[in-house]
């Protein structure tokens, strides 16, 4: 009985600090999808990965078309060829299908082109933005930030606890 009071105790103290930390703690919002959408510079790098993805999907489509013209052109021609050259002609198509895989690879594969351009693109602009947050926390004391587009559990907030504008002030943005 002894020891099931003292649990209740220690139960209650717990509590009580969790509570009162908690109440310490200043807790503010950002909405990233609004502030990245506010800064020029994440604009012009999005239309300009935009523009190369679809340059290099055109070079992906352009060699996708040449592999099909080419295997269509085999199967016309095929009963009239000898099989030596029937035998080339389907190493060239299947060499084509390997170059369209290859390019897909090189520009959208995980380590690609698109990659690589997005993290130097992108990434500066983040850290941009993570600086600018620190530095807000820092001079107005708060202790935590959240994302609220990135929090599907939110359900509520007061818009006093949004300090995002304030973030594309620090940013420079209108």
């Amino acid at each position: 009985m002894n020891m099931k009071r003292l649990s209740i105790l220690l139960l209650a103290a717990v509590i009580a600090c969790g509570t009162a930390f908690a109440k310490d703690q200043s807790v503010v919002y950002i909405d990233m999808q609004y502030i990245l959408k506010n800064l020029p510079q994440y604009e012009q790098a999005n239309e300009q990965l935009t523009m190369l993805s679809k340059r290099w999907q055109k070079e992906i489509d352009a060699a996708q078309q040449e592999a099909r013209v080419m295997a269509t052109n085999y199967q016309t021609e095929q009963i009239f060829l000898s099989e030596a050259m029937r035998t080339q002609r389907e190493q060239e198509i299947v060499k084509k299908e390997q170059e369209v895989l290859e390019l897909k690879r090189k520009y959208f594969g995980q380590d690609g082109e698109l990659y690589k351009k997005r993290e130097a693109l992108i990434k500066p602009i983040q850290d941009e933005i993570y600086n600018a947050i620190q530095d807000l926390a820092i001079e107005k004391r708060i202790d935590v930030v959240k994302d609220r587009s990135a929090d599907p559990s939110l359900i509520y907030m007061s818009s006093k606890l949004d300090v995002s504008d304030q973030v594309l002030r620090k940013l420079g943005a209108k």
